[in-house]
């Protein structure tokens, strides 16, 4: 199918709202995919994001769901469905990332976590799979984080359910492959704009042998690039500036 996502073709972005999920949908609807971009408490931020989409000739729908209910993921895939007819992209990027040092996560905190970071993901790909499967073609991209590799600063809670999309990413990609549909993760570190830097940037910037944090938007060009290939499955790509030795 060569390296470009074919126009008109329908995915769904959640946490679009954020830094992050709002690079990715401005630069899927710039190659002319029509965008859900799916929020949990970011209404406004994402009619705002899909205002943008629209002025710049795109097409964006915000569809709100709250990930941590179970029944949500697979319904919010349906809703968008049901407006397009089709859903060819999936990018889950919305998590939660609220720091606890070991002592202090609550079984609240950990079950949520679970929830929307690992469980929420699982669902949508479970939702939007046979459907991919069926036409021959589908891309899928878990956002995960470094932490999954070093633990990172956030919180076992967060480290284990980003761990717990990597194994999730081998598992689905093995299964769908030769239906031409690409399972991968992305892991970023210590992107601005993003709600989840554990620590002053200055701080934090100085850990990085670039020398900066990364920018949402280059977070979102290496994810495109996943999205487009379509011989890269079952891969962990790590965005960090160089931060993780490997």
């Amino acid at each position: 199918m060569g390296l470009e996502i074919p126009a008109g073709h329908v995915g769904l972005v959640t946490g679009a709202s954020g830094g992050i999920g709002r690079a990715v949908a401005r630069d899927l609807a710039a190659a002319g995919v029509r965008v859900a971009l799916g929020y949990g408490g970011g209404r406004e931020r994402a009619e705002r994001v899909a205002e943008e989409i629209a002025n710049a000739g795109g097409e964006a729908w915000p569809v709100g769901a709250d990930l941590a209910d179970p029944l949500a993921p697979a319904a919010q895939v349906g809703a968008v469905i049901g407006r397009f007819g089709r859903l060819d992209l999936l990018v889950c990027n919305a998590g939660l990332g609220e720091r606890r040092d070991w002592p202090d996560v609550t079984l609240e905190d950990w079950e949520r976590t679970m929830a929307v970071n690992l469980r929420a993901p699982f669902l949508a790909a479970q939702a939007a799979l046979p459907g991919m499967v069926e036409r021959g073609f589908g891309r899928i991209l878990f956002v995960s984080s470094v932490a999954a590799f070093t633990g990172g600063l956030v919180g076992p809670h967060y480290a284990a359910s980003k761990a717990g999309l990597h194994a999730l990413t081998a598992f689905l990609a093995g299964r769908v492959a030769a239906a031409g549909v690409t399972v991968n993760a992305i892991a970023p570190a210590l992107i601005e704009d993003t709600g989840m830097l554990p620590g002053p940037t200055t701080e934090l910037a100085a850990r990085v042998p670039v020398g900066r944090l990364g920018r949402p938007e280059e977070v979102a060009d290496l994810a495109m690039a996943m999205l487009r290939n379509p011989y890269l499955t079952s891969k962990v790509v790590v965005l960090d500036g160089g931060a993780l030795p490997r």
